[in-house]
């Protein structure tokens, strides 16, 4: 179990907050929040104040990963915009203070959705939850980069090619055994990459359970989490990430990674896909190939996290279902490929 004392020292981190958010003699709370797997998230509470603060997780950490300045300029730039996104308080680049950097965002309260739906989202709701989750992808992909200072975040084109390039390297870092459907599917997704495709800012990391809805109905959704993967690119990836997490009545889960998805009520892929197109007006071309892509870095990430616990540097024993939930999404990915 992770000790939030030791990731997140009150003395120095309360000295810090002194100076540049007003002093106070009340001591500080933090609890470590959430089921987040990479980055470290935890609730800060000062008398009636209360933050969230976002940090790096612990352990060899793979190049530019985990960058919490960078998660801090995304949100600063998407303040001013209908992106449903925490308001940013207040950033450390001082690796002194806490050990790493880190920053504070608003808290937003509200319901996360994972393996069960709250009682009060029935049959109707769930399908508003489906729009809610579309609508809110479409508001960031139909961002102009450059006008909320966000233009060089990253290089749109090549972008998909990119990914492909980066993950394989991020395999040969992550890697704690030999999974011959990873490579297989590396090199379809090479052969494959689409020639055209959108540019706009991309979460990297959008899925149901990386968003906040409200408690009341109708279902709000509120803010969109984990801002650590953004960058410009290809929206479509997005898309095909949340399709990859959106599994319809009668189809199995992604390995070890259950979602709700499959009750009844929540929308089609086919649904999301067409009120996307709506919203958007980005031709919808290619999207297997981008589904097949998010399993494969999904593949990827989690062997990652795999071998974190492996080094006893992650929290919790659900990282052990890993060592076969690991193989299994990648031979989902070869499936999906046809390769």
């Amino acid at each position: 179990m992770i000790d939030p004392e030791t990731v997140v020292p009150t003395a120095p981190l309360g000295a810090f907050l002194n100076k540049h958010l007003g002093g106070s003699t009340r001591p500080l709370a933090v609890e470590k929040v959430g089921q987040g797997r990479s980055n470290l998230t935890f609730r800060v509470t000062r008398g009636a104040q209360s933050w969230i603060l976002r940090r790096p997780p612990m352990g060899e950490l793979p190049e530019t990963a985990h960058d919490m300045l960078r998660e801090y300029r995304v949100l600063s730039g998407l303040a001013g915009t209908t992106v449903r996104a925490p308001r940013p308080v207040l950033a450390c680049s001082n690796p002194n203070v806490i050990g790493v950097p880190f920053y504070l965002m608003e808290v937003v309260e509200g319901v996360v959705i994972r393996e069960q739906v709250p009682g009060q989202f029935g049959v109707v709701e769930r399908g508003v939850i489906g729009e809610q989750m579309v609508d809110a992808l479409a508001e960031l992909h139909t961002v102009e980069p450059s006008s909320v200072g966000l233009g060089d975040l990253g290089r749109p084109e090549g972008y998909t090619a990119r990914q492909v390039a980066r993950w394989s390297k991020q395999w040969g870092v992550m890697a704690t055994r030999a999974l011959p459907d990873i490579e297989v599917v590396r090199e379809w997704l090479a052969a494959n990459v689409p020639q055209i495709s959108p540019a706009a800012i991309v979460h990297g990391d959008y899925k149901l359970d990386n968003v906040v809805f409200g408690a009341e109905t109708p279902p709000r959704l509120l803010a969109i989490l984990d801002w650590e993967m953004a960058t410009l690119g290809d929206p479509l990836a997005d898309l095909g990430y949340l399709l990859m997490f959106w599994p319809e009545a009668g189809e199995p889960n992604i390995g070890g990674l259950p979602q709700p998805t499959r009750m009844e009520g929540f929308p089609p892929r086919s649904a999301l896909i067409e009120r996307y197109e709506h919203r958007t007006g980005f031709a919808m071309t290619d999207l297997n190939f981008y589904r097949t892509l998010a399993l494969w870095k999904l593949a990827i990430l989690t062997e990652g996290l795999y071998k974190r616990y492996l080094a006893g540097k992650a929290d919790g024993d659900w990282f052990a279902i890993l060592e076969t939930a690991v193989p299994q999404m990648a031979a989902v990915a070869r499936e999906w490929s046809g390769a």
